[in-house]
């Protein structure tokens, strides 16, 4: 019996053709795409007998496998003397820059085409076309072919017979898989109370195809909660691969070191971590350009190697694992991540991967999303990096730099950059001295010059102005592009914020609501898991992350006792205009909590400014404590600093060892990498100070969201900058009690927790306190 494999034309062709290299200024400007308009502009021209998106299908065995290949051609010529398949691509390049008998891919796809149809149809032989349109001059360049059906069937065979060692390996990967998965009990002795509910609850939501919004406290194990339960929806035939989503490194660690037990357990399963770009490269500059990087030159002729290598011997393909294969094949290992994650089950990744428009998985079609699940792994953050994904800006200075680089070197672009460049001066110049400007309609004329600028901007790519589009050219084209994707966006839901300054100007489109977005970018994968400690109040992430009204909540008790945790509450203001006068009551507090029970602190506090100055108050008592001989606490003191680096930051956290005869007192920030995913176990942490209750620093932006939520009937404030600063606040408390075995003191400083509207903020199992 044969094993059927579906497939679509376009799949299976880009998979054999694919080659070259990878060049971040050609593929952006060159890369042969479907163009909406250019097509529907070409087909209008056909007769009255030719037929346009026309579906075809074909069953080709080979070997032990049946190919079920599909797809739809743009043209079906009957006005033709033989019957012809008209394949379409539009690019904005130059069509003298394409080869003399087009591109190979593009001649495959058509192929299949004609195969199909004449095989449907009893047809002895078919005429194939390729038609390459300019977007931008709508100039057009065609290649002819004619085949009979034995060449065409002939041709087929062969394409398939190099596609077949990858789905045979696929096939036989997914036996073992499945096998494994069957066979997979839960990998603990028994569950946390609380896990199986929550286990429950997303093996629920993956067989009805819903949402589910699930609160589960820190120390439940939820990302064994939400992988097993999704594991043994694919061994039942629901899913064939889960995307795990984390906005932080640390907690794509919990997922991998989740997949890694279960391994040791028994899973066979391909799983992936995509790491960023600017992380995980080679080179000392990002430049994914051919003559400078040899993992760029000739990546797409190795990569599918690469590809069967590391599938055929690895099954959790962590970073370092990615690294190594990458060197082994001198492939990008970036591009061979994403490129790996297309064929893996379980891909662990950023957030942007899947919701954000510039970055989201390209090559998934519709089917491939009915059978795959999302795993939101610290779902509240979800909202505000939304709100980053769907806007878009533009400033000034870089328009005016261009315009003096180009100027006598390429007109177009001079021309183009120095019109937006003068579109910002006479913004500044009507703007009357006004700090900032606010607009609800969208600024046509500039769109305008955008697109004159990013067609102006594609022709110097592609021409190799400006030193081959590295630096200034290159980023300005993205951040153009960004914002004329943006634009077509723009609905009632954004905003124009325009920021004026004497040295620049920067106009943004921000998108306050991102929940009909978030809904559009998710829209086909079978079923979202949002899950976090901080996912409350629910009813604000269900309404800000776009849930539907049949989704599920889910609030799963705390596990602790009520013994393990100490709460105190310090009513002191930590409001702006009072920290000069809380830094000395602060600091008396820490030392005074050092003397009376001794071990490793964490104190969280609103903004860096604030927590420099409490550090020196801090630092200077010490020293008149010791200078007096009055007895204390000598504890050692760390700071976090803006910008740290992954090693810096390891080294911070390793200092926090159990059992040290020094205490030690780690001073964060609110909302940073040490207030979420850090789990310090045991005696690692034995106190958290949380000072003041996280709000947003007061800006336009936050209150250009009160004011869009005060409009729409809810309460503003809140949902602009109370709700997300006491989501702070739990997260990093949440940083105590991680295991059953761990106590600990939680001090809260700031009277407004006495506040019913903060009060009531806070986890259930704090309020009884």
């Amino acid at each position: 019996m044969q094993d059927t494999v579906t497939i679509s034309v376009r799949h299976l062709v880009e998979y054999v053709f694919q080659s070259g290299s990878i060049d971040t200024r050609l593929n952006t400007v060159d890369t042969m795409h479907e163009g909406t308009k250019a097509h529907q502009r070409v087909q209008r021209s056909y007769g009255e007998q030719d037929q346009k998106e026309v579906y075809v299908k074909a069953d080709i065995p080979w070997d032990d496998l049946l190919f079920v290949v599909d797809g739809r051609c743009d043209g079906l010529l009957a006005t033709e003397p033989v019957l012809t398949v008209d394949e379409i691509k539009s690019t904005g390049g130059d069509l003298d820059r394409i080869a003399e008998d087009g591109y190979p891919v593009h001649w495959a796809q058509a192929l299949f085409y004609a195969y199909m149809y004449a095989k449907a149809h009893e047809q002895p032989a078919m005429r194939v076309q390729l038609t390459y349109v300019q977007t931008e001059t709508e100039t057009e360049r065609r290649f002819m072919r004619e085949l009979g059906l034995e060449e065409l069937e002939q041709y087929v065979q062969e394409v398939v017979s190099r596609y077949a060692p990858y789905a045979q390996q696929r096939r036989r990967h997914e036996q073992a898989r499945d096998e494994s998965i069957r066979e997979l009990a839960f990998p603990f002795d028994a569950y946390r109370a609380g896990q199986r509910k929550l286990a429950g609850a997303v093996y629920k939501s993956i067989d009805e195809g819903v949402r589910l919004f699930a609160r589960a406290p820190t120390g439940i194990g939820k990302t064994i909660s939400t992988t097993y339960p999704t594991i043994k929806a694919m061994g039942a035939g629901m899913l064939q691969r889960f995307y795990y989503l984390t906005a932080r490194t640390t907690t794509r660690a919990a997922a991998e070191d989740a997949l890694l037990f279960m391994k040791s357990k028994g899973l066979h399963m391909h799983a992936v971590t995509i790491t960023a770009k600017d992380k995980i490269c080679f080179k000392d500059e990002v430049r994914c350009e051919k003559e400078l990087c040899p993992y760029a030159d000739g990546y797409y002729d190795r990569i599918n190697g690469a590809v069967l290598d590391i599938l055929e011997h690895e099954t959790v393909m962590t970073r370092s694992v990615i690294e190594a294969y990458a060197r082994k094949h001198t492939v990008c290992p970036f591009e061979f991540s994403l490129d790996v994650a297309y064929a893996a089950d379980a891909v662990i990744c950023d957030y942007n991967y899947i919701f954000d428009p510039r970055i989201s998985f390209k090559r998934q079609y519709a089917e491939m999303k009915k059978q795959t699940a999302l795993l939101v792994d610290e779902a509240h953050n979800l909202v505000d990096r939304a709100r980053e994904m769907f806007s878009a800006e533009l400033s000034k200075s870089p328009f005016l730099a261009l315009q003096r680089e180009l100027k006598d070197v390429h007109e177009g672009g001079y021309q183009s950059a120095k019109a937006i460049n003068d579109y910002f001066i006479a913004l500044r110049k009507n703007s009357d001295g006004a700090p900032h400007l606010i607009g609800r309609y969208l600024p046509d004329e500039l769109i305008e010059l955008v697109e004159a600028f990013l067609s102006a901007t594609e022709h110097a790519l592609s021409t190799g102005v400006g030193g081959g589009g590295g630096g200034l050219l290159l980023d300005t084209y993205f951040a153009a592009h960004n914002f004329a994707r943006t634009a077509k966006l723009f609905d009632e839901r954004y905003v124009v914020y325009t920021e004026l300054t004497n040295s620049d100007v920067r106009l943004k489109l921000f998108c306050m609501d991102p929940s009909q977005l978030l809904q559009q970018m998710g829209k086909g994968y079978r079923s979202h898991v949002y899950f976090s400690a901080t996912l409350s109040p629910v009813s604000y992430y269900m309404d800000m992350l776009g849930a539907g009204e049949n989704d599920y909540t889910l609030a799963v008790p705390s596990p602790f006792l009520r013994e393990q945790l100490d709460l105190i509450i310090e009513p002191l203001s930590t409001r702006f205009n009072d920290r000069d006068e809380s830094k000395a009551p602060i600091a008396k507090l820490i030392q005074r909590l050092m003397d009376e029970r001794p071990g490793n602190y964490f104190v969280f506090f609103p903004s860096y400014a604030y927590m420099n100055a409490v550090y020196e108050t801090y630092m200077e008592l010490v020293q008149r404590s010791a200078s007096a001989g009055v007895s204390a606490s000598a504890a050692e003191v760390l700071l976090q600093k803006p910008d740290m680096t992954e090693e810096e930051r390891d080294l911070f956290l390793s200092a926090f060892q159990a059992g040290s005869e020094r205490s030690l007192i780690g001073f964060a920030v609110m909302g940073g990498v040490f207030s979420e995913g850090v789990d310090l176990a045991g005696d690692r942490l034995i106190g958290v100070i949380v000072i003041g209750v996280g709000l947003p620093q007061l800006s336009v932006e936050r209150n250009l969201l009160k004011d869009y939520f005060n409009e729409q009937g809810k309460n503003g404030y809140e949902y602009a900058y109370v709700i997300p600063g006491m989501n702070k606040v739990l997260q990093a408390g949440g940083r105590l009690i991680r295991s059953e075995t761990d106590r600990g003191t939680l001090v809260l400083i700031d009277d407004r927790y006495l506040q019913a509207p903060y009060r009531r903020l806070l986890p259930e199992e704090w309020r009884d306190r």
